[in-house]
């Protein structure tokens, strides 16, 4: 689909809007690549084992007082 200019100001607005998008599309790419590295960082992948760890610890500590005052 060709596109017939009849002024240079019309070619230069499309390339100013061209240029912006593309701008846009490096930044959004920018951001996605630091939102993947942080989400890689260990303790972001160690939060949701932290999370059953202190259940599994809640859990072992409230069986262990119940053992102990069920004697």
């Amino acid at each position: 689909m060709s596109k017939r200019y009849t002024s240079f100001e019309q070619i230069d607005k499309d390339l100013k809007i061209m240029r912006l998008k593309q701008e846009i599309a490096v930044e959004n790419l920018k951001l996605s690549y630091t939102e993947a590295r942080k989400s890689l960082y260990p303790t972001q992948l160690l939060g949701g084992v932290t999370g059953i760890i202190q259940k599994l610890a809640i859990s072992l500590l409230a069986k262990k007082l119940l053992q102990k005052f069920s004697r």
